[in-house]
């Protein structure tokens, strides 16, 4: 998908008066393009700002899946897995070219934290959560079926259960919903360097850099959608709006170009217990992911070398054959509440700071980017609809009578 510039913003040396928008959204990750989606969908005009390529941060680097978060289970984390899993069924439907189905199988060994049994009422309520026309069950694989398992370590293997989620491509994803945005009437910034934001009677003044060159436009709400960036942007917008206070937690992958198996695997790691994936990925095969605390620069992020050598000895001791070196490693930010929590443990619900005209948008996952783009389309809406009600009629925007600002743009109608 190529980069755009609205032809219609202007250097604000040139012309005092700003292009003006309902909504400027700051991150051209997956949540930013989802927000933009939903926007232009209930008829807001909006503006959608990327400083390098959509998709281009966090949301290139996730795992790649379309799924309910099973291990979230274990932190009875049962509204996200239920939203998920919600989630998952729609983007089956709407994006059925670039979101696969596949086979995921969850061998649990004598020493695994999680025993068979454990895992076995972890699948079932999965499953209750998912409800009908949803993928398929799960079913335990026979022993006698474990030497199709493409080589997998047997020894203290107890059970191996086979169950259903999805994959996708999540850069291409987010760029089929930035593409969406567009066509339902959003205006593309990219690359666009946000600079800052001053408040003022009609909500914010943006200043932004594009080929080095300077420019502005106004808008009623701004909506902070950056990410790793999100409170680095925060502090460039005056008055400083609220802020939530958050960790950064990379995650590594490596990538290697022999093929495993297209069968998923979801193996529980010896040295931590935590759940690492190995998975089909462009005729090879993805491995991932960790979970570090990140303190520096989120443009710096790299893979260390503790990582790629805590994933190597995973894949080798599960599958002693594929002694392959990775072709390719990359890392990743997740945003998560500041705690002194193992990052497992804490929640992953999508966190907002919201003031008069401004929202900020904390966290989220890739697969539930369409109910958190409607959620905070709600509090837009919400907070529109109360400026409208103090405004004169002219002033209301993206609808003709204050009942339109309620229509949450169904985004599960529109194939992307």
């Amino acid at each position: 998908m190529p980069n755009k510039i609205s032809k219609g913003l202007t250097n604000h040396m040139e012309n005092p008066t700003p292009q003006t928008y309902d909504l400027c959204v700051i991150g051209g990750g997956i949540q930013g393009a989802g927000v933009a989606q939903a926007a232009a969908l209930s008829g807001l005009s909006v503006a959608l700002m990327e400083k390098s390529d959509w998709g281009a941060g966090t949301s290139s680097k996730s795992s790649k899946l379309i799924h309910g978060g099973l291990r979230y289970l274990q932190t009875l984390q049962i509204g996200l897995v239920y939203e998920s899993l919600r989630e998952r069924r729609i983007l089956l439907d709407i994006a059925e070219d670039i979101v696969k189905p596949n086979w995921f199988y969850l061998p649990v060994y004598k020493t695994d934290l999680f025993k068979a049994w454990q895992v076995r009422i972890g699948l079932i309520l999965y499953r209750l959560l998912a409800g009908r026309n949803n993928l398929a069950g799960f079913k335990q694989l026979p022993r006698e079926q474990w030497h199709e398992l493409e080589g997998l370590n047997t020894s203290d293997l107890e059970s191996v259960f086979i169950y259903q989620d999805a994959q996708t491509d999540d850069k291409i994803l987010t760029q089929r919903v930035v593409a969406s945005a567009e066509q339902h009437g959003a205006t593309l910034l990219s690359p666009a360097k946000f600079l800052s934001a001053e408040k003022n009677d009609n909500g914010y003044l943006v200043s932004f850099a594009i080929d080095d060159q300077i420019s502005s436009l106004q808008c009623r709400t701004l909506v902070n959608a950056a990410g790793p960036w999100i409170n680095r942007i925060a502090e460039t917008i005056e008055p400083k709006p609220p802020t939530i206070d958050v960790d950064l937690i990379k995650g590594t992958h490596l990538e290697f170009t022999q093929k495993l198996s297209e069968k998923c695997f979801y193996i529980e790691a010896k040295q931590d217990h935590r759940a690492i994936f190995m998975l089909p990925f462009k005729g090879g095969t993805l491995l991932g992911t960790t979970e570090q605390l990140f303190e520096g620069d989120p443009d710096g992020v790299e893979p260390s070398e503790e990582e790629t050598a805590y994933l190597l000895e995973i894949i080798h001791s599960h599958f002693p054959h594929f002694n392959h070196q990775p072709s390719e490693s990359w890392a990743g930010l997740r945003v998560l509440p500041a705690s002194g929590n193992n990052p497992f443990q804490r929640s992953r619900e999508v966190q907002f700071a919201k003031t008069n005209n401004y929202l900020a948008i904390y966290g989220g996952k890739l697969t539930g980017y369409r109910a958190t783009a409607e959620n905070a389309l709600k509090k837009i809406l919400k907070s529109m609809l109360l400026e409208a009600n103090q405004a004169e009629p002219s002033a209301q925007i993206g609808a003709t009578k204050k009942r339109d600002f309620y229509k949450i743009g169904d985004t599960s109608t529109v194939k992307i």
